[in-house]
């Protein structure tokens, strides 16, 4: 892509993800060529309430998770770190995950070395 572009989050819809087992959040897809005009990366910002969580997982794409509001746990590979605001996790690429259960809101930016948001391949830890 050669063009540069401007996304205002608050143009874009929400999504939500809705599982009792592997968790319940909402996201805003900011980057990702099968609904912008881009390639390289696929990008977005999520959104989880008080009590809600995002299953442990890994896929093969490394991914940023940058802190913008409220505090939670993370956990990657086995570990737990604590994302706040104007704060930086690298999760390498194949290493397992997730966001246990929060007890306040979180808003985190994501990013993946990707094109598209559906070519990034899910395998959670309850399937192994």
């Amino acid at each position: 892509m050669t063009t540069p572009l401007l996304i205002d989050p608050n143009d874009r819809p929400d999504e939500v993800w809705a599982d009792p087992v592997r968790g319940r959040f909402r996201w805003r897809t900011l980057l990702s060529s099968d609904v912008t005009a881009s390639d390289t990366f696929t990008a977005g910002i999520m959104s989880l309430e008080a009590g809600e969580h995002w299953a442990v997982h890994r896929h093969a794409e490394a991914e940023l998770y940058f802190g913008l509001t409220g505090e939670a746990d993370v956990e990657v590979d086995g570990k737990i770190y604590r994302l706040k605001p104007e704060t930086l996790i690298y999760i390498p690429g194949n290493v397992f995950h997730g966001i246990p259960t929060t007890s306040a809101s979180l808003r985190l930016f994501y990013t993946f070395a990707s094109d598209s948001f559906d070519a990034i391949k899910y395998t959670f830890r309850d399937e192994r």
